[in-house]
C-alpha cells in the first residue's frame, strides 16, 4: 500500500492508519510522511541515509519537469477515483478522501494556481480546495469573477495534459463553516472529516483564524494527523519589474496573483492576463433578449448589455482579432467593443447567427486579442 504521504509501504507495518492511493514518481520535491512511519520509509527509499525522517523543501517552479500540453493527448472531463473498501479514513467518505488537495483562494485559476495542481497530482489524485461564501461572510463588496462559474470545469480539464492525464475537480467548502477554526482544528478537518491524505501549498500560504498560521505550521500539523505537506515556491510574474503596476496587495511579493490578473484586465492588456492565466481570458455572456442583431451582405452586429456578462471583462474599448465562440461551433474571428452599459460585436461571416436565439438563454464565449489604442 502507500502511505498518505505517497511512498510505498508495507501493510505489515504499518497496519490501516493511511489512505490507500496510486504510486507516483516524484521528481522535484520531497515527501514527508507521517512520523510513526518515517524510519521505514526512509530505509526503504534511502538505505545510505542516516536520517530517520524526510523533510520538505521549498520547491522552484524553474525545476518543474511537467509536460507541455502539446506533449500529451488531452483526456476526457471526468475521471474515476479509486478506493479501498478496507482502509477508509471515515465512515462516511467525502469525495476527496484519499486525495491530495491544493489549498488557495482560486479566483482566477492562473498560472500559480495550475503549478500546485501539477504538485497535487504527483503524490495523488489532484483536488482545489475552494471556500464558498467567503465574500459575504468577511462583507466584501460583490464583484464578478475572473473565471465564470460555468466555466471552470473547462479550465481545470485543460490543465489535465499538465497533471499526469487527471482533471483536477474542485471541492468546496463552506468559508462560515472554517471560519472560526484555529490552524490546528482547521488540518484536523482536513485528516479526520475529509479524509484527506496531502496538502500541497504556496511558500505564502497563511490559514486559520486570522491566518494565524503559516506554511512551517502546517507542516507540522500535517505531520502531526499523518498527512503528508508540499510546500512550493511562489510562481513570480516574469514581467514584474517591467511594469507600473498599482500594488494594492500588500502581501504582493511580484508573484503571479488573482490581483494581477484583475489589475491588467483593468488596463486592458490582453497578452499580459494571457501570459498571467496561461490561456487566453474568455468572456462568457448569456445569449438571452439580444437588443440588436442585424446582418448586411458582409457582417453581423450583435449588441447586449453589460448585465448579461458572467465575469469580468476588459477594460472599455475596441479589441481586434477575437474569437467568438458558441457551443460546437468553429471559433468565429470578430471585433468586439465595450461601453459603459453594452458590448458590441461585428462578424464577417453571415451564417454565424442563424440559430434562432429567442428560443432559450445560451451562453456564448469571446477571447480577447489586442486592444486598439
Amino acid at each position: 500500500m502507500l502511505a498518505c504521504g505517497g511512498s510505498r509501504i508495507s501493510h505489515q507495518n504499518l497496519g490501516s492508519r493511511f489512505c490507500s492511493t496510486g504510486i507516483f514518481h516524484l521528481s522535484s520535491f520531497t515527501v514527508k510522511p507521517p512520523s510513526s512511519a518515517a524510519a521505514t520509509v526512509a530505509a526503504i527509499v534511502d538505505n545510505n541515509s542516516h536520517n530517520p525522517r524526510f523533510h520538505p523543501r521549498f520547491v522552484s517552479s524553474s525545476s518543474l519537469q511537467s509536460k507541455s500540453a502539446g506533449d500529451i493527448p488531452f483526456p476526457p472531463v471526468s475521471f474515476s477515483q479509486r478506493e479501498d473498501e478496507h482502509e477508509k479514513p471515515s465512515e462516511a467518505l467525502s469525495s476527496v478522501a484519499g486525495g491530495t488537495v491544493a489549498l488557495g483562494k482560486f479566483d482566477a485559476l492562473h498560472i500559480g494556481h495550475r503549478e500546485l495542481a501539477i504538485q497535487a497530482s504527483k503524490v495523488g489524485t489532484p483536488y482545489l480546495l475552494s471556500f464558498v461564501g467567503m465574500a459575504e461572510v468577511l462583507g466584501w463588496d460583490p464583484r464578478p469573477p475572473v473565471v465564470a462559474q460555468c466555466d471552470r470545469e473547462r479550465v481545470l480539464s485543460s490543465w489535465a495534459p499538465y497533471c499526469g492525464n487527471v482533471a483536477p475537480k474542485e471541492f468546496q467548502v463552506q468559508f462560515m463553516s472554517v471560519r472560526h477554526l484555529s490552524p490546528r482544528q482547521f488540518v484536523e478537518k482536513l485528516a479526520r472529516e475529509l479524509g484527506v491524505c496531502g496538502v500541497v501549498a504556496g511558500e505564502n500560504y497563511r490559514f486559520g483564524y486570522k491566518a494565524a498560521g503559516d506554511a512551517s505550521e502546517l507542516v507540522r500539523l500535517c505531520d502531526e494527523f499523518g498527512m503528508g505537506a508540499y510546500i512550493i515556491n511562489s510562481v513570480m510574474d516574469r514581467h514584474q519589474d517591467a511594469r507600473n503596476m498599482n500594488r494594492l496587495d500588500l502581501k504582493d511579493r511580484g508573484q503571479v496573483s488573482s490581483t494581477r490578473v484583475r489589475q491588467a484586465l483593468a488596463e486592458g492588456d490582453m497578452k499580459y492576463v494571457s501570459e498571467l492565466l496561461g490561456r487566453p481570458h474568455r468572456l462568457l455572456l448569456t445569449i438571452k433578449d439580444w437588443e440588436s442583431l442585424t446582418s448586411t451582405s458582409s457582417t453581423q452586429r450583435m449588441s447586449a448589455p453589460r448585465s448579461s456578462l458572467l465575469n469580468l471583462p476588459p477594460k472599455d474599448g475596441f479589441y481586434e482579432n477575437c474569437s467568438l465562440l458558441f457551443g460546437e461551433q468553429n471559433a468565429v474571428t470578430c471585433r468586439v467593443s465595450i461601453d459603459t452599459s453594452h458590448i458590441h460585436l461585428e462578424m464577417d461571416r453571415v451564417d454565424f447567427c442563424d440559430n434562432d436565439y429567442s428560443q432559450k438563454s445560451q451562453v456564448l464565449g469571446i477571447e480577447f486579442g489586442e486592444l486598439k489604442s
